[in-house]
């Protein structure tokens, strides 16, 4: 089923040439899309924010990408006298090339023919096409590491190890939500996973893996995949206010451009990611007409969506602490993933589908209610451990008018008939 037609007659250099058109639509429309994003989440803060965004490079701004591109490029590149310098150059480019190949295995549409070719809308369809979202989520992981251990200085070292640490801690909870993709579709091809979601519940509600799955495991890949992309309100490894500018401190000119680039091109590969797991892809209503057409326009939308709920988290949370963030990573989403695995192998097993979805969706939302109450207990004790002078009397630090602190004095004030009268000052230790 995930087999391209394309190459089914074998290869020719018509075969050849219209691969290589794939190749290169499929990187212009993501690089379009990419200033797009910019712009977007810039204009959507804003609005959220009530100010103004830009407005000036083009109409309502959309030029703004572009000049800001247009300048980084042209800015002087620099490489520190300490630093490694082939490995210095080398890790922007392992943090957007795999951003762009996850993008060649997600399916934006149906089939169309070509020249008397027949293709998917879709760059790449490998037998193992969602194992490679996954190592490429790993390959990340090495140019943001690289990327601060070769600039020879310590803020960003600290900044890539941080990243890391996170990168991999959310890695475990994400690839366990895709294991119970792969459980009800049978297949690893992102194609399948497409084609298995098409159809409805008693021919009202779609047959979309999220009430397949009971919700949960869209939920887990929804915080891990942020946390992998250093998103917001996980954008601990560039805390300005900790680490100066995190890994990429010393990065100026295209090279910093690439950073910038590759987290927002992985802004929208992931939420396509999550369209395709999750939302049916490209499947949705299609009128009787441009049958090659619907299938983009709902995936686009649907990708539009997610776009916007990044951008929306983003203006609306704060950023966490580093252990909220371990402790959501470990002591939650990898248990909470771990179990409800077992639920989805057993339903499996079953064979009850509709009796199935509804069990899910009844476990679903008592076990989301649960984690985020162990959650917020947990987060709720670190907060309160985290003020020691708070919570010891001898590190307290005495108020103005307090009598309980190490010679802290306070004014004894009485009513008057004619008002308040403040009165004589008392010392707590007697000395005075």
């Amino acid at each position: 089923m995930g087999a391209d037609p394309l190459l089914l007659g074998g290869v020719n250099l018509g075969v050849v040439i219209l691969v290589i058109v794939k190749v290169l639509v499929a990187f212009a429309v993501l690089m379009v899309t990419v200033m797009l994003m910019v712009w977007f989440e810039r204009k959507v803060i804003s609005d959220m924010q009530n100010r103004i965004g830009p407005n000036r490079a083009g109409p309502f701004g959309l030029l703004q990408s572009l000049a800001d591109g247009i300048k980084l490029f042209f800015k002087e590149d620099l490489v520190p006298d300490q630093s490694d310098r082939f490995v210095f150059k080398l890790a922007p480019y392992l943090a957007i090339v795999p951003a762009f190949l996850t993008f060649t295995i997600v399916p934006i549409g149906g089939y169309i023919d070509v020249f008397g070719y027949r293709t998917e809308l879709q760059v790449a369809d490998p037998p193992m096409g969602i194992l490679l979202l996954l190592a490429m989520s790993s390959i990340s992981v090495y140019g943001v590491m690289l990327a601060g251990w070769s600039s020879g200085s310590k803020y960003p070292l600290l900044g890539s190890v941080r990243a890391s640490a996170q990168m991999i801690s959310y890695e475990a909870a994400m690839g366990l939500s895709i294991v119970a993709v792969v459980l009800v579709t049978g297949s690893l091809s992102t194609r399948d996973m497409v084609i298995s979601q098409q159809g409805s519940f008693f021919g009202v509600v779609p047959h979309w893996n999220i009430l397949r799955l009971g919700v949960i495991p869209f939920v887990i890949f929804m915080i891990a995949i942020t946390a992998e992309l250093n998103r917001p309100p996980f954008d601990l490894v560039e805390a300005e206010q900790e680490l100066v500018g995190g890994f990429n401190t010393e990065y100026s000119s295209i090279r910093f451009a690439l950073f910038y680039l590759a987290e927002f091109m992985n802004t929208v590969t992931m939420s396509a990611v999550i369209v395709t797991l999750f939302f049916g892809g490209p499947d949705g209503p299609d009128p009787n007409f441009l049958h090659w057409l619907w299938p983009i326009i709902w995936f686009v939308v649907k990708t539009g969506v997610f776009a916007f709920i990044y951008v929306w988290l983003r203006a609306a949370l704060p950023r966490l602490r580093y252990d909220q963030l371990m402790d959501l990573g470990w002591k939650v989403l990898i248990p909470l993933s771990l179990g409800w695995l077992l639920v989805i192998a057993g339903m499996q097993i079953s064979k009850v589908a509709g009796f199935g979805m509804l069990v899910a969706l009844v476990l679903g939302a008592g076990l989301l209610y649960r984690a985020f109450s162990v959650g917020k207990t947990t987060w709720g004790a670190a907060s309160s451990l985290s003020s020691p002078a708070e919570k010891t009397p001898s590190l307290r630090r005495p108020k103005f008018g307090d009598a309980s602190g190490s010679g802290g004095t306070r004014v004894i004030t009485r009513i008057t008939p004619e008002g308040v009268a403040r009165g004589d000052t008392e010392v707590s230790n007697g000395r005075t």
